[in-house]
């Protein structure tokens, strides 16, 4: 007798399958859990928050320039694809020798709960998501495998149908050298290894595993929903009235050029660029803040009792030091706070002392200079914007607002600590990173209508655009066209020197390719350089020019 070799069958499909199965319900099972007990620590939080830590500052800028503020979703989005095709292989591993792929989810979770476990304010159980997200991705991992043909399951099946007999027409056994003769002459066997039941089986068992999945995650979410209520108090706030407001804007605050950035930039349409892969959710009623260092009287001071203080609004742009020449990492608003210099003349900052280490609930520092914090600028520990309480992406519930100085020395979101040094003795979150210890904005236009490679109609097209300058403001606006002379813009009027300023210009044009220029001059008489120079470490300069084409 001569024995049938079954063809052999590729399984390495529903192995890969069987990984990203598993390592999906590894980050499912790790959000819920995270929920309950470590919100911060959830792996995919935690390890993008220690992999924007350890971004070169080349790599970060590459990524805002080519992101912009939808860097953090490139991030989450090439984590997914990292995790999914790390976990596709570890299937393939463990189909040979489950050790192999559990090894590579036991290390995953190693680096989540690792990560979980060195962010800012982690709790004793932040290893906890991590741990047991891995444990429940290596049984699920585990079972799917088990369902595979030719996996533990059906290898069962196999055994138990060694041992049965054969059964010929009459149902009595068949015996001996004869078998394979009774089978054709109308012998029922048993079904070959690898059926189609097997199969069915494997992917009853994946569909389940992937609804599992997808109701721990949805839990996940349903549960943070109804545990964060900081969304539902920062709505619920009323915020005080100021005890100076800020002045009326001018009438002609606006250039009128039609699809010109608008003077005041909406609350949802400000840029954020931070280092927060999940917006921290701070309980107003507990936040405080402590001021203490190199100074005669520690103090801390509590939500509450910023409300109840002569608070004071002020329209103030804020600058990235991320922005390109041209580029759109700039706002406008109208931003309610306490300024720090009241808090500081409190607390006596003593001789020597020349800078305030700012820090954030997630661990983020920047350094400001003291001297901007105690001058008449108004500095604020702001917990309003545009006439609301900051949102949350924006810092609910306190936030430092610095005018004249690039976001990355001054602007610290969810602000907890403010410690009086000196430059000599600390050193700030973007400082380790190879950017300057002070920012202070330079001078900078831009040029939004037209915009670039724009088909127009000849004749009479309104160029429009904003400058800024904040300390200093902003005193005349010049447009060139191609290798012409620089032709003065006009000025829409000026709101303060805190703010950046509208201009617009009427261009005469003709038919052909043409590039067109801005540059700006400031309010001590010193015109924007051409010069070009990258961002790092303190910020872009250069003039923005657009290429358009006129028909």
């Amino acid at each position: 007798m001569t024995a049938t070799r079954q063809p052999r069958r590729r399984t390495w499909p529903g192995a890969a399958l069987s990984g990203v199965l598993a390592a999906a319900t590894t980050l499912a099972v790790a959000q819920l859990v995270a929920v309950l007990v470590a919100p911060r620590a959830a792996p995919l939080v935690a390890v993008g928050g220690a992999f924007i830590d350890a971004t070169p500052p080349a790599l970060k800028d590459f990524a805002i320039e080519t992101f912009g503020t939808n860097d953090k979703l490139v991030l989450l989005i090439g984590m997914g694809v990292v995790i999914a095709v790390a976990a596709a292989v570890a299937g393939v591993l463990a189909r040979r020798r489950f050790w192999l792929g559990g090894a590579v989810v036991v290390v995953l979770a190693a680096v989540g709960a690792t990560a979980g476990a060195t962010r800012a304010n982690a709790g004793t159980f932040a290893v906890a998501p991590s741990l047991v997200g891995g444990l429940v991705g290596l049984v699920a991992l585990r079972l799917l495998l088990s369902q595979l043909p030719g996996g533990r399951a059906e290898r069962r099946v196999a055994a138990a149908d060694e041992l049965r007999p054969l059964a010929g027409p009459d149902g009595r056994r068949v015996r001996g050298a004869d078998d394979e003769n009774a089978a054709t002459d109308g012998a029922t066997t048993a079904q070959p290894v690898g059926t189609g039941s097997t199969r069915r089986t494997f992917l009853a068992t994946a569909l389940l595993t992937a609804a599992f999945a997808a109701a721990a995650g949805a839990g996940a979410q349903l549960l943070s929903q109804a545990t964060q209520s900081v969304e539902a108090a920062r709505r619920a706030l009323r915020l005080p009235t100021p005890a100076r407001r800020a002045p009326a804007l001018p009438a002609g605050v606006e250039s009128g050029v039609e699809g010109a950035e608008p003077f005041v930039t909406p609350n949802d349409g400000f840029y954020r660029i931070d280092t927060a892969l999940d917006i921290p959710q701070v309980d107003a009623s507990t936040w405080s803040v402590r001021v203490h260092g190199m100074v005669e009287e520690e103090i801390e001071i509590s939500y509450q009792d910023l409300l109840d203080a002569d608070l004071v609004e002020s329209w103030v742009t804020l600058t990235c030091v991320s922005n390109v020449v041209g580029g759109d990492l700039a706002g406008n608003a109208k931003w309610l706070g306490l300024p720090v210099r009241e808090l500081l003349a409190r607390a006596r900052p003593t001789g020597g002392a020349d800078m305030v280490l700012s820090t954030s609930i997630d661990g983020f520092t920047a350094s400001t200079p003291l001297e901007a914090l105690t001058d008449d600028r108004d500095a604020l520990l702001a917990i309003g914007m545009n006439d609301e309480p900051l949102p949350a992406v924006h810092g609910y519930p306190v936030r430092m607002v610095v005018p004249g100085l690039y976001g990355f020395v001054s602007a610290t979101k969810w602000v907890v600590d403010l410690e009086v040094t000196r430059y000599s003795d600390a050193r700030a979150y973007w400082t380790d990173r190879g950017w300057s210890e002070k920012g202070p904005i330079k001078t900078a236009s831009r040029i939004e209508v037209p915009g670039s490679f724009a088909r127009l109609p000849a004749g009479q097209v309104a160029v429009g655009g904003t400058a800024w300058a904040q300390q200093r403001g902003i005193t005349a606006v010049e447009v060139k066209v191609d290798g012409g002379d620089w032709q003065p813009a006009t000025l829409a009027d000026e709101a303060n020197v805190d703010t950046w300023r509208q201009w617009s210009f009427v261009w005469d044009a003709t038919p052909g390719t043409h590039q067109l220029t801005v540059r700006a001059t400031d309010g001590t008489g010193e015109v924007q350089t051409a010069d070009r120079v990258d961002t790092v470490p303190d910020g872009s300069t250069g003039h923005h020019s657009v290429s358009v084409t006129v028909e």
